[in-house]
């Protein structure tokens, strides 16, 4: 996990913002449940917002169907019901809300099952769930809730990559928090929009399936290897990518088995640890002076 504001790479071009979440869903893959995933985000140098203090926020996020400028977290929810159900021409009892399952939300749930509106909960993964928001055809039509606020920078680069949008408020979780906000002169009343989350266009998203959830498969283990199901955009040209990888542990530097389950392989295990041997001294001998980001251009 990286800590904000720190600094990795050897400073070549290209300078990029990381934000990124090696298991959004911890609590979840602990437990052996779904929807647990690997993310990361990218932008351009010093366009991803800094959360400073401020763990977590308020979120909401739409999926392109809905105009921002209908909704806000300033607004009333069944406000922002009644507006995202006309934008999705669909009467408001067929809008579904996706919410984080914490005790902090229990008015919040109140008021939409007050509108009539439906809900479906997560117990963790907010990142996954902004997606979900936004993919065509989906089972959920916005997400609410109070959630990380890291998480929330990176959810914002992918909706942006798919037309989405993302606005969120700052949510000190106590005085001390508040406190170091306002000294560092954040601004708590402040409603983020996309843009003030992430700027530009030049801004990337990966993401990677843990374990099985809606939005990506999770990791498939089988004998010698495992498979992927991964999910790449952009959103200078707004490329949407699925992607299923299949990794092979004879390869060099890729593998999880242990020398005692090397043994317990017997034979097969000896020439699977030769072959990774010999691999890995050719690709030192062949491979040196390369490296992600070069002078000529960024990838």
């Amino acid at each position: 996990m990286l800590y904000c504001g720190e600094r990795i790479g050897d400073g070549s071009y290209p300078k990029v913002d990381i934000a990124v979440d090696p298991l959004d869903g911890t609590t979840t893959i602990a437990q052996g449940r779904n929807g647990a995933v690997s993310v990361i985000a990218l932008a351009g140098q010093g366009c991803m917002f800094d959360p400073g203090p401020c763990m977590y926020m308020e979120k909401l996020a739409l999926g392109p169907g809905v105009d921002p400028e209908l909704v806000n977290l300033s607004f009333p929810i069944k406000h922002n019901l009644k507006w995202i159900a006309r934008s999705l021409q669909k009467p408001i009892s067929d809008v579904t809300v996706l919410i984080l399952d914490r005790p902090r939300h229990a008015d919040m749930i109140r008021e939409v099952r007050e509108a009539g509106a439906r809900i479906r909960f997560i117990s963790d993964g907010d990142v996954a769930g902004a997606i979900e928001v936004a993919k065509a055809g989906a089972p959920v039509d916005v997400l609410m809730g109070i959630g990380g606020t890291p998480e929330g920078v990176i959810a914002a680069a992918a909706l942006k990559c798919m037309g989405g949008s993302l606005q969120g408020r700052l949510w000190p979780r106590n005085e001390e928090e508040r406190r170091k906000a306002l000294d560092r002169g954040y601004q708590l009343d402040k409603i983020l929009m996309t843009n003030d989350l992430v700027r530009g266009d030049d801004v990337f998203f990966a993401a990677t399936g843990v374990s099985d959830g809606d939005l990506l498969k999770g990791v498939r283990y089988y004998s010698g290897g495992a498979s992927t199901n991964s999910l790449v955009m952009r959103c200078k040209s707004g490329t949407v990518r699925f992607v299923e990888t299949y990794h092979k542990w004879t390869k060099p530097s890729v593998t999880n088995l242990s020398d005692e389950e090397m043994e317990e392989m017997g034979e097969l295990g000896h020439r699977m640890r030769a072959k990774s041997v010999v691999s890995m001294g050719a690709q030192r001998v062949g491979g040196a002076g390369h490296r992600l980001g070069s002078e000529n251009g960024p990838w």
